[in-house]
């Protein structure tokens, strides 16, 4: 009975023959969508195990090879993140693994991991609590002895127009100005019901669902903190999307879209903000689009840290 090794000995492997006339290297090479479960900590100390898609790549620097051994990746793949936490020294030696697998054929590794992190989220004011799903998305890659790392995520949250605010208050004056007529006396009562009626408030800004969607750049030696990335990004809006709601969160969340009238500009400038005062964070590219409600198209704004060769021309 043949052993293992043997019987690959004898399997035809095309891939190890050249095509001269197709001879040239290649930027990258490899798997994306390997499935894998990934265990992340996403700033409270617990490790919370998700279903993650993962790419996996090294550059083929030889021109007379014709391919990579794409099984070794997705063993190594299956063995580390099966195995280990997901953290910047897990995929950082990962990645020395990548090389290893390759030493004659790369000499550039890279991986992605995408999966959804569950976050509970207190409710405005009733006491309660849900849960709220933030996509997240891990880029690391290793060129020579340089190691980078990078983590990406979005906020979904409401906007509400300044523009139609001011608007909307102009109407709410001139039909004031209608039913209690200039110079009368004002009856407390009186006003106090028109307020709160529907012919009193006669029109309303126009608020949409948005989403900031973030990339960021961690310096050498940061641990990545999801929770606290998305604490500071979603103070500085004011109104993140809620989970559980009753009527007194519904009313708070009200309060806070007339307290945070913001145009896509306003967004991306808080938000640029809020992580420039972030130490451990290198870069970071932001995309922020309010999803309109009056137009059929988006009104969108970038933002980044603008450092030299960063993700300031990026789009």
């Amino acid at each position: 009975m043949h052993s293992h090794e043997n019987t690959a000995r004898l399997m035809p492997d095309v891939a190890s023959h050249a095509q001269p006339h197709l001879s040239g290297a290649l930027d990258w090479v490899g798997m994306d969508g390997i499935e894998v479960p990934v265990r992340f900590d996403a700033g409270d100390g617990e490790l919370q195990r998700s279903s993650a898609q993962v790419g996996a790549f090294v550059n083929l620097k030889r021109p007379d090879k014709r391919g990579i051994h794409m099984s070794r990746l997705y063993l190594l793949v299956d063995q580390v993140l099966s195995a280990q936490a997901l953290t910047p020294d897990t995929l950082h030696g990962l990645l020395r693994s990548f090389l290893e697998s390759h030493a004659e054929l790369a000499d550039r590794a890279r991986v992605s991991v995408r999966f959804e992190q569950l976050v509970r989220r207190q409710a405005l004011r009733s006491g309660n609590s849900g849960w709220r799903a933030y996509p997240v998305s891990i880029e690391a890659s290793l060129d020579g002895e340089a190691f980078q790392f990078e983590l990406g995520t979005e906020v979904v949250y409401s906007s509400t127009c300044p523009a139609s605010a001011a608007l909307s208050r102009q109407l709410i004056q001139e039909q004031f100005a209608k039913d209690f007529g200039d110079g009368q006396a004002l009856d407390f009562a009186a006003v106090h019901r028109w307020l709160g009626s529907e012919q009193g408030i006669v029109a309303t800004p126009h608020a949409q669902r948005s989403v900031a969607r973030l990339l960021v750049r961690l310096r050498p030696g940061a641990a990545p903190n999801l929770i606290d990335l998305l604490n500071r990004v979603e103070d500085a809006l004011g109104t993140p999307v809620q989970t559980a709601v009753k009527r007194e969160d519904e009313q708070a969340f009200a309060l806070a879209n007339g307290g945070n009238l913001m145009f896509c500009e306003d967004a991306a400038r808080r938000i640029q903000k809020a992580l420039d005062a972030e130490p451990a964070l290198s870069d970071f590219h932001v995309r922020v689009e309010h999803q309109e409600s009056l137009h059929p198209h988006d009104a969108v704004a970038y933002a980044s840290k603008g450092v030299p060769g960063g993700y300031g021309n990026a789009g």
